[in-house]
């Protein structure tokens, strides 16, 4: 009689989706990474906090990175065990990476009120615990963050 081998639980959950290069698939985006937590049973502050990463980077890819005719793609991999997210958003721009802006040009940008941009990647700094850029083969680049749960 054959036996199964014993199943390990794993903590380890992952979720990928193409979307529209499109304002509209960087909306669904976050609202995706909102569901797909929360059907993970992630923690409440944990979900919030990677709704605000991929929003930002969605809309960055979107308005920096995309191509006619290229999706972008969003992948989010939890480790409950440890309480680890990655979020990584790919678009097909490698030419373009992103730079964060130094903490002087910040403070200049919130002077203007008039200045709608400019600040995603320091709020991406300030809510993920790192954050860096990839290259993407053949031609694009992912941007990826990692949050970790609070204790």
């Amino acid at each position: 009689m054959k036996q199964l081998a014993p199943q390990l639980a794993t903590s380890l959950h992952t979720f990928t989706q193409l979307l529209s290069s499109t304002r509209r698939g960087a909306r669904l985006a976050s609202l995706l990474t909102v569901s797909q937590l929360q059907s993970w049973g992630a923690p409440q502050a944990l979900t919030e906090r990677a709704e605000i990463v991929v929003a930002e980077l969605a809309a960055n890819a979107v308005l920096h990175g995309s191509l006619p005719g290229r999706s972008i793609r969003l992948t989010l991999v939890c480790d409950a065990s440890p309480g680890l997210l990655r979020v990584e958003v790919t678009d097909a721009r490698g030419d373009r990476w992103p730079q964060a802006r130094p903490a002087s040009v910040l403070s200049a940008l919130s002077d203007a009120s008039l200045h709608t941009s400019g600040r995603g990647l320091a709020l991406v700094a300030a809510v993920a615990d790192h954050w860096e850029t990839l290259p993407h083969s053949p031609s694009g680049k992912t941007v990826r963050a990692e949050l970790g749960s609070p204790s």
